[in-house]
């Protein structure tokens, strides 16, 4: 009989434990905007994203999350986010050193937490991004702002983020690229209204770990110049470019020249008749996508 009580009381008594399973963060692949050519350099990401038991008044956010990404070949050691007291965290999600606010119909670029690394700003009605929105936010490795109504971009706003990766500005309204971080490796400004005149001659050319650039959907009238050795993707699809020369990907005065990490260059859309300018595709391992005849 003692030995029944003691079995009995062992079993209502022990709390059965059954732990979560672990939070997994990865970070996001941007999308690449208005293209019929499936790529492996380019990624999709896959954002699902459950809440339960968010109060309204903000004083008890519980978060059961479920974040499902794909193909992210580098992660960031970031400490847990430590604002989340910011009016920003009660409108987005802030999830270790990532911002989401997508589809809020934000027209401002929010207060950031100190240690954000990446930012997703997505579909919404931000116009113009100023040079104090990231002035104390130096952690930033990716922003995506596609989608929203930007027309400017006030100098010196990405000058501070001196880790920045991936930064997309597709889907907006610029007419002018503004001066882009050192270490950038992804940019898109596809299906802007960005002109020949609006981009500077060595705004490409220090960009020495640029190697994907997308361009298409806008009213350029000629290819950029000083595209830097690093690049392998470069998207123009769509634009009102006339004319190339042969220092325009190539060297004219070095025939043995050959650029050997250009993978693919899109032109489909353009005016121009590629077969005008042989010459010009010399240097290049494969010619570009476009009109021959």
């Amino acid at each position: 009989m003692e030995t029944f009580q003691a079995t009995f009381l062992l079993f209502v008594f022990v709390p059965l434990v059954n732990p979560a399973p672990p939070l997994q963060q990865e970070s996001l692949q941007f999308y690449e905007y208005d293209t019929d050519v499936s790529m492996e350099s380019l990624t999709q990401q896959d954002y699902e994203m459950q809440s339960k038991d968010i109060r309204k008044d903000g004083t008890n956010v519980s978060l059961d999350t479920s974040l499902r990404l794909q193909r992210d070949d580098s992660q960031l050691d970031v400490p847990p986010t430590k604002d989340t007291n910011l009016p920003t965290c009660l409108l987005c999600v802030c999830l270790s050193g990532s911002v989401y606010c997508e589809e809020i119909d934000i027209e401002a670029v929010p207060p950031l937490p100190k240690e954000t690394a990446y930012l997703y700003a997505r579909f919404n009605k931000i116009k113009r991004i100023a040079a104090s929105d990231f002035a104390d936010i130096t952690t930033l490795r990716r922003i995506d702002f596609s989608g929203n109504r930007i027309e400017e971009i006030e100098d010196g706003a990405f000058s501070k983020l001196l880790l920045l990766e991936e930064l997309s500005l597709a889907e907006n309204r610029l007419i002018k690229l503004p001066v882009l971080p050192p270490k950038l490796t992804t940019f898109n400004a596809n299906q802007n209204r960005i002109k020949s005149r609006g981009i500077k001659a060595n705004a490409f050319k220090k960009l020495t770990n640029l190697a994907y650039l997308y361009l298409g959907h806008n009213a350029l009238e000629s290819v950029p110049l000083n595209l830097p050795e690093s690049l392998r993707i470069l998207h123009l699809q769509y634009n009102n470019i006339t004319t190339i020369t042969d220092d325009t990907f190539c060297k004219s005065n070095n025939t043995r020249y050959i650029r050997t990490r250009m993978d693919e260059i899109r032109m489909e859309g353009n005016p121009i008749v590629l077969a005008k300018h042989v010459n010009a595709f010399n240097c290049l391992r494969m010619l570009p996508v476009g009109t021959y005849y």
